[in-house]
């Protein structure tokens, strides 16, 4: 918890937030109890205006909607009046909130989804209950406690896996190749939701660490994944963002310290009242990793994870690669209100060290959220030479007020429609899932020979996943076909395999990952300018204090 001021009598937690349109929001932690200031003047007579309406609505409505729907819907309008992320919390949402940034909660430890209508299993984590009973990749969960899953949406599944430590489920699970259904019963156990997905060496000498969100664990894991590196001659390093949208302070805080010098600011906070403001810098707590370091980020990269990179990028520490991140600058403290609720409240800014606010424009909340990044790195709203200009700690030029812009743009390899209807449909994970049940002895070993390719491309055709035409044709291009290979090839390792041991295959041909391994040199000679900078004091970037008064004098 990054718990920083008390004011009021509560004590109120720092959350970096991002929302995707239509989706539960991630990120987030436990608040306090809120305890609102006496209501004075106009604000009495509104709440009567607003008590006397939902009385009426509740009344007389055609329909008995529920006061809760009401007030829910009207908070959640009062709320969008200032921002995308201040954001009211029910109390399912805050539950779930508070079970991902605790890291853990008890259940079978399976990632499903939803393939072809039906709820399938996508891996079973290492070491979890449903790994010990042999649940496989593929395998389909038609029935928990005896109700169909058929007609449950995903969540209402998951909610049904999960439950107290100890308890037991009782499911069955259809898979290929064995014609009835499978009952199982599986005692619930504590299950780690792991901050860092993958890490591993990518070639000799070159390390691979991929944080998918920011919660309490992060950090530990962080210093677990970079002891196991060193064991295996770590020397340079490529830490993955893509995707994820933010989380904990704590967390961004402390996995910068791996890579800054104690002292070095990290990010600091500033809002409409002085106890909003507050500066983070690197508390040493960490051995510095002084390895040369490449970021990648993407338009998914947020909050939490543009505060590391930023950071990153302001001191020179290492080269940032991909494509401009989200844009999320806001901060938000997590209320715990009365019944389970809670409320995300934007409370302030952040600023990276050379005094930037990335944060994008959200005037227009439908280009807030599906606005894409322009070519030169820039925004839809914002083109980058109208960005306002910094300087890090060696004097580059970087830009705020939209994201943060890598140093070195690079976009995936495009994909052909017919590749993307062939993964968005699960025909390659379907097709993997089968293949790997017909042949038990293939090893990771195995090739994708033409034989297989045309296997697949008869599979997704009977599937009417696409015409078989359009495959062919599909299969002619050399950028869709190399990437149907790789895709095979590591579906079907997962399928044996898991998950984890699919995923250098996966990393296979990733146009932003070759990229950040071409730019070790420069963002090594980068890295060293830095230092003899920090050493000598020549063109060092000001204080905290000074930089953030050059900001708003007024507030510091």
């Amino acid at each position: 918890m990054a718990t920083i001021r008390k004011t009021r009598k509560w004590t109120f937690s720092l959350t970096l937030l991002v929302a995707a349109a239509g989706a539960t929001l991630l990120g987030g932690i436990y608040g306090n109890r809120l305890f609102g200031a006496p209501l004075q003047g106009d604000a009495q007579k509104r709440i009567k205006e607003y008590t006397d309406l939902l009385a009426a609505v509740t009344q007389w409505a055609p329909e008995d909607v529920g006061s809760d729907k009401f007030v829910y819907s009207s908070i959640d309008g009062m709320l969008r009046t200032l921002d995308p992320h201040s954001t009211f919390l029910e109390p399912k949402e805050y539950a779930d909130m508070q079970d991902r940034q605790k890291g853990s909660f008890y259940g079978l430890g399976i990632l499903v989804t939803k393939r072809n209508d039906q709820v399938t299993v996508i891996t079973p984590l290492e070491g979890t209950p449903a790994a010990r009973l042999g649940i496989r990749a593929g395998d389909v969960i038609s029935e928990v406690e005896g109700t169909s899953t058929d007609d449950l949406t995903l969540d209402e599944v998951v909610k049904r896996l999960k439950g107290p430590k100890g308890t037991t489920v009782h499911i069955k699970i259809i898979r290929v190749g064995i014609k009835e259904p499978i009952p199982l019963t599986i005692v619930r156990a504590a299950i780690p939701t792991n901050s860092i997905s993958n890490m591993l060496m990518i070639r000799p000498g070159i390390g691979y660490i991929r944080i998918k969100d920011f919660t309490s664990t992060t950090v530990r894991e962080l210093d677990d994944a970079i002891e196991k590196l060193r064991a295996q001659g770590l020397q340079r390093l490529v830490l993955d963002l893509r995707g994820n949208p933010g989380g904990l302070l704590d967390a961004a805080v402390g996995v910068a310290d791996h890579f800054l010098d104690k002292g070095q600011m990290i990010v600091y906070t500033k809002g409409r009242t002085t106890d909003s403001a507050q500066d983070y810098v690197a508390p040493g707590k960490h051995q510095k990793l002084d390895v040369p370091l490449v970021v990648i980020v993407n338009r998914g990269s947020a909050s939490a994870s543009e505060i590391v990179a930023g950071s990153i990028q302001d001191h020179d520490r290492g080269l940032v690669v991909g494509e401009t991140s989200w844009g999320k600058g806001l901060v938000q403290s997590v209320y715990t209100l009365q019944y389970g609720a809670g409320l995300a409240l934007t409370t302030s800014k952040y600023y990276t060290p050379s005094g930037r606010n990335i944060q994008r424009d959200y005037s227009s909340f439908y280009d807030y959220y599906v606005a894409d990044d322009s070519e030169d790195g820039g925004t839809a709203e914002i083109p980058l030479k109208d960005r306002k200009q910094f300087k890090t700690d060696v004097g580059r030029v970087v830009y705020g007020g939209g994201g943060i812009t890598p140093d070195v743009i690079i976009k995936p390899a495009p994909l052909s429609r017919t590749t993307q209807l062939l993964e968005v449909r699960s025909a390659i994970f379907n097709y993997a899932v089968e293949y790997a049940a017909n042949h038990p002895d293939l090893n990771k070993d195995l090739v994708i020979t033409q034989n297989v390719i045309d296997d697949f491309a008869r599979f997704a055709a009977d599937k009417d996943i696409a015409p078989a035409e359009d495959i062919r044709q599909t299969l002619q291009k050399a950028n869709d076909r190399r990437y149907i290979e790789r895709a095979l090839k590591a579906e079907i390792i997962a399928a044996k395999y898991g998950f984890d041991a699919s995923y250098p295959y996966r990393l296979q041909g990733d146009t932003q990952v070759e990229k950040a391994l071409d730019v070790f040199p420069e963002a090594q000679k980068l890295a060293l300018q830095a230092a003899d900078v920090r050493a000598h004091g020549a063109g060092a970037s000001p204080d905290a204090g000074s930089r953030a008064a050059q900001v708003n004098p007024k507030t510091r």
